[in-house]
């Protein structure tokens, strides 16, 4: 009881610490989920509208990359930053930087292969349809796109769901750093190993709050979006 007591003081006191945590994990996840759909939306896209050698390959280790542990993608991608590493001459491990970039490559396939399903679907619906009016590659891609806007949204609220609640990989490449790299998850374990269960909680909290906000948002939009179909 004491540390409940405690947990909610620190949230509704406004405690600097804690919501400078929030605040830097926030920054991270958002961040890395912007990285992520730059890449993820055209290959979606590419996998859906085009048919080539190996396309199956390529959408099998697509959607079993949506299951990759995070531990593993936090050692390649402390690999590549370190000093002896490609991009060690970045200087950028052990900061927010690299937490995104590892957040990215995590989240990458799963709002890819998200995008990939819904566009591949609605493109069975719209298909004659464009291929009557002559509309190209670009224009296709496009149109889809648009129309489809509110299922991508739900992906990348997927994406930033898990994003969220990652902690081995910013662990690895962020190195728990107070004041600089420490995220909700981060702080989380750290506090709970050093018996400071009033703010491991407070986080705890306020991370469970996020993700139902962020799985409420999906599925408004999607509740939307129905009834504005049907409608």
């Amino acid at each position: 009881m004491p540390d409940t007591l405690g947990a909610w003081h620190l949230i509704l006191s406004g405690d600097p610490a804690l919501y400078a945590i929030v605040r830097l994990s926030l920054l991270v996840s958002l961040s890395a989920v912007a990285l992520a759909t730059l890449v993820a939306f055209p290959l979606g896209a590419v996998l859906a509208l085009t048919r080539f050698p190996g396309r199956t390959a390529v959408i099998v280790v697509l959607n079993g990359f949506m299951g990759l542990p995070p531990v593993v993608v936090g050692l390649a991608v402390y690999l590549l930053l370190s000093r002896s590493g490609p991009l060690g001459s970045l200087g950028i491990l052990f900061t927010p930087q690299a937490m995104i970039i590892a957040q990215a490559l995590l989240v990458m396939p799963i709002i890819a292969a998200l995008a990939r399903q819904t566009i591949e679907d609605l493109w069975h619906e719209y298909r004659d349809e464009l291929t009557a009016m002559n509309v190209g590659p670009a224009g296709r891609v496009a149109t889809l796109l648009w129309d489809c806007r509110i299922s991508l949204v739900t992906a990348l609220l997927a994406g930033f769901g898990r994003a969220a609640a990652e902690v081995g990989t910013v662990m690895i490449v962020g190195g728990n750093i107070d004041g600089f790299t420490r995220t909700m998850t981060t702080a989380i374990a750290l506090e709970t190993s050093k018996g400071d269960l009033a703010l491991a909680m407070g986080l705890g909290a306020i991370l469970v709050g996020l993700i139902l906000v962020v799985n409420a948002l999906a599925w408004s939009l999607r509740s939307w979006s129905e009834k504005r179909v049907t409608g």
